[in-house]
């Protein structure tokens, strides 16, 4: 059974959509559902590609209102390690199975993540109907003596999702230059490269971090990865606030991804914003990310385009930068290949949303400027990836128990 969309508007004009197999059969102002179809009316709403939340630690929404309005690192190793220590699988699972349904209310259609049990994820992201690319933290605490240990959990990270569905694309993350030693960095690289398979990593993302770099190494952190053979077109690196010049012509050069987190960088406070104008002169690729929902809180990329763009043109002190258009595509991943969205075009991936034009936020003027500077993920109707509806009328099937899930998760963590 295939599945129809009709009335709905796109590029200012009504047009319907076949999708069949999880791919989008046929678009345009002929197409006509096929007998058997599960059709959907989209009149009133606009047809648009599903967001990419190319950062996040999913079952982190364990961890919202947890140890919050603290510094980065007070934060990380005072509150949030000794807790996730004590995690168990099911903790990850419902965790992570609210974050998508968070995810999926919001419109947000694929998700890269980097947490513990990634087996436990990727069946949370597979029963919630989501795709995502899935990685364990690797972490050796920056000893070079420990590299086997790494070796053997980035394996059991990866058979964990040995099974997994085609949805779900298993990656290597290492956590940080500061918590990852050179030796095992350069294990990553090659790994990455005989398995074919991405690499997300935290990057410069305090200052404390960059000048902990220039002591140990005596060179930043974007040259240790260029110099480890971390800076790849496989690469995805998290957050690149605190780099310069010469770091950007690197990550270009590589062609590297960089996913930039404005929520989560001005709530933990990192100091510095992330340059978007910078990395677009230099043809850096760029995704969108919220980072976990214990330092966003939120997992509504919608609202988090928002804080982009006004971020951007704050520190720029123009009101150009980084317009409603060109921030609409960073959240769909149109400008980022590595993070896996398809165009909207037969084909193409069967993830998109349908968004409320009859809504108070869209009922005037353009689509970009109204999803970007008035809305939030509020106005998405439908949700579809892989040619599966999974929110119809702004509910998502399920819902109660995937709450009551988590909850009882995070009360045995003692976080309620």
């Amino acid at each position: 059974m295939g599945l129809a969309v009709v009335n709905a508007v796109a590029g200012g004009s009504t047009t319907s959509l076949r999708a069949e197999d999880g791919v989008i059969a046929e678009l345009g102002a002929g197409v006509l559902p096929a007998d058997g179809d599960d059709v959907i009316d989209a009149k009133g709403m606009a047809l648009i590609p599903g967001f990419v939340n190319g950062h996040t630690h999913a079952a982190m929404t364990l961890f919202r209102g947890y140890a919050d309005d603290l510094p980065l690192m007070e934060w990380l190793e005072g509150h949030i390690w000794p807790a996730e220590a004590r995690l168990e699988a099911e903790d990850v699972y419902w965790g992570a199975r609210l974050a998508c349904l968070e995810m999926i209310r919001t419109g947000t259609i694929r998700f890269w993540d980097m947490y513990w049990q990634p087996g436990a994820t990727a069946r949370a992201a597979a029963d919630a109907g989501l795709r995502a690319t899935i990685g364990a933290p690797l972490i050796d605490g920056g000893d070079a003596g420990a590299t086997d240990e790494l070796r053997r959990a980035a394996a059991a990270g990866l058979e964990e999702l040995t099974d997994a569905p085609a949805t779900i694309t298993p990656s290597l993350a290492p956590h940080a230059i500061y918590t990852v030693s050179r030796e095992s960095l350069e294990w990553i690289a090659a790994e990455s490269e005989r398995l074919d398979l991405p690499v997300q990593i935290h990057i410069s993302e305090t200052r404390g971090e960059v000048e902990g770099c220039l002591d140990e190494h005596g060179i930043r952190p974007v040259e240790l990865l260029e110099r480890v053979g971390l800076l790849t077109p496989r690469t995805l690196l998290a957050h690149a606030v605190w780099i310069d010049e010469e770091e950007r012509a690197l990550i270009a050069s590589g062609g590297a991804t960089v996913v930039t987190n404005p929520v989560a960088n001005m709530k933990l406070a990192v100091g510095r914003a992330f340059d978007l104008p910078a990395a677009e002169r230099h043809g850096i690729p760029i995704g969108l990310g919220t980072d976990g929902a214990g330092s966003n809180n939120s997992l509504d990329l919608l609202s988090d385009a928002k804080h982009l763009a006004l971020l951007q043109k704050h520190e720029a002190g123009d009101a150009a930068t980084a317009g409603a258009d060109a921030v609409l595509a960073i959240a769909t991943g149109a400008r980022a290949p590595l993070l896996g969205a398809g165009e909207l075009a037969p084909g193409g991936p069967a993830d998109f949303l349908l968004v409320r034009t009859d809504s108070h936020e869209l009922a005037l003027g353009g689509l970009a400027p109204g999803l970007v500077y008035a809305s939030s993920g509020s106005i998405v109707d439908t949700t579809v990836a892989a040619g599966r509806a999974l929110m119809r009328g702004g509910v998502v099937e399920g819902s109660g128990e995937v709450i009551a899930g988590a909850r009882e998760r995070a009360e045995r963590l003692g976080l309620r």
